[in-house]
């Protein structure tokens, strides 16, 4: 996660190379050490300092890793005939290199030509039947073409020997969930739990499922853990507080007028009064709207 700092070094040296005041070096360091994505600044700077022999002199060791990260930037934006000059130079240096493959395979992606791509990465785990990445790209391109079923059945094939890759799991979760295959998405969210306990974000995923999945059991689990992503966050997940209010309607809407959980009232006015508070303190304008809101949740709640 990018800190504010950082975030506002990266807008003012952004804003200083694109009003051409010099530091394209300093911003392409900067944005691959934050792994955030400028595809359009970095393929436009990123191109013009690679066209000029003496910017290309003074980047030293680092040389190669801009022309990787320019290509990928290039293939981002579509401009793919730079980014196959990009890669070419790449190949020149290093002719054997799997990671300049893995571009190459990446730019047959980009240009839709889908089973020369699964040629690249299949070359690629026949050397190297471990490599991560072509592993993730087949996947990838079993999902950009919309098939499901086999980008599930990659998953579940990764997953037998790289168990330990927690992003796997959750893509893997976001699959089955978007097919409505419920309760294999749990099973995922469940495994992410046991291995990372104290993670706010898996907390919250296994919620939203519950919640989606409907009836009273799973809603009051998914109240459960709204409730531990809000202790697991300090607080500040506003979805997780909203999500204590809609299961507690739901939980006794469910249930019958007359037989409210008091529980649920307790948490519901809880998570609401907090809410009402960051909106106060943050956007005020809206505080209003949103206290009425949560007033009507608070009444479904003890109805």
């Amino acid at each position: 996660m990018v800190g504010a700092s950082e975030e506002r070094e990266l807008e003012r040296l952004e804003k200083q190379v694109e009003e051409g005041g010099g530091g394209v070096v300093e911003y392409l360091s900067l944005v691959r050490k934050l792994k955030v994505r400028r595809s359009n600044i970095v393929a436009k700077h990123g191109l013009q300092l690679l066209n000029q022999a003496s910017a290309r002199s003074k980047l030293g060791s680092d040389l190669w890793t801009v022309y990787e990260q320019v290509a990928i930037a290039c293939m981002d934006c579509h401009a793919l005939d730079s980014a196959k000059k990009c890669i070419n130079a790449l190949d020149s240096k290093f002719p054997d290199s799997m990671r300049v493959g893995r571009l190459e395979g990446m730019w047959y992606e980009a240009k839709g030509s889908w089973q020369k791509a699964e040629k690249v990465y299949s070359n690629l785990l026949s050397e190297n039947p471990s490599d991560t990445v072509a592993h993730k790209r087949r996947i990838a391109m079993a999902k950009a073409q919309g098939n499901m079923t086999v980008a599930v059945e990659g998953l579940n094939k990764y997953l037998e020997t790289f168990m330990a890759d927690y992003d796997a799991w959750r893509e893997l979760a976001d699959i089955y969930t978007s097919l409505q295959m419920y309760k294999q998405a749990g099973f995922c969210f469940e495994e992410l739990i046991l291995s990372q306990p104290t993670n706010a974000l898996y907390h919250l995923g296994y919620a939203e499922l519950l919640y989606t999945m409907g009836g009273i059991d799973n809603l009051r689990t998914a109240r459960k853990y709204y409730a531990s992503t809000i202790e697991l966050s300090g607080g500040k997940n506003m979805r997780a507080l909203y999500g204590v209010c809609l299961c507690g309607a739901a939980i006794n809407q469910a249930r019958g007028r007359g037989r409210t959980e008091e529980e649920s009232q307790e948490l519901v006015s809880l998570a609401a009064s907090v809410l009402v508070k960051k909106y106060k303190e943050k956007a005020s304008s809206k505080a209003g709207l949103v206290s009425s809101i949560l007033d009507k949740y608070k009444q479904l709640a003890v109805a």
